[in-house]
């Protein structure tokens, strides 16, 4: 596994996390597909905030299980947190928020979060 840093637009918000992308998940969502996300999941251990926590603000919708935290100056959300189906905290990653990430080539999984 490799750690990566990641952030926001402004770099308000940085965090590393530590993580094997080879694939990621696209979801058609009416919120995912107006964001563009790439995302991969890893356990909240492997991730790791380094600045900007009281520079995010929180945003919930339709179950209201996922913490999508958005940057409160560029907006951009580059993480957040839920559960996974065995009730494990995760932390999930936008990966085109990575530094020196390539997501060309790694595998995307499409996901019907709009039929969820």
């Amino acid at each position: 596994m490799k750690t990566y840093r990641g952030s926001c637009h402004c770099t308000a918000v940085t965090y590393q996390v530590t993580g094997d992308f080879t694939s990621a998940v696209k979801c058609n969502c009416s919120h995912c597909k107006r964001k563009g996300f790439l995302l991969a999941f890893v356990p909240i251990d492997q991730f790791n905030l380094l600045t900007g926590e009281d520079n995010v603000t929180l945003y919930h919708f339709n179950t209201k299980h996922i913490d999508h935290l958005f940057c409160k100056t560029c907006g951009v959300q580059s993480y957040g947190y839920g559960q996974d189906k065995d009730g494990i905290k995760t932390t999930m990653i936008n990966l085109n928020c990575l530094e020196d990430f390539d997501t060309d080539g790694i595998a995307i999984h499409e996901y019907d979060g709009a039929s969820a």
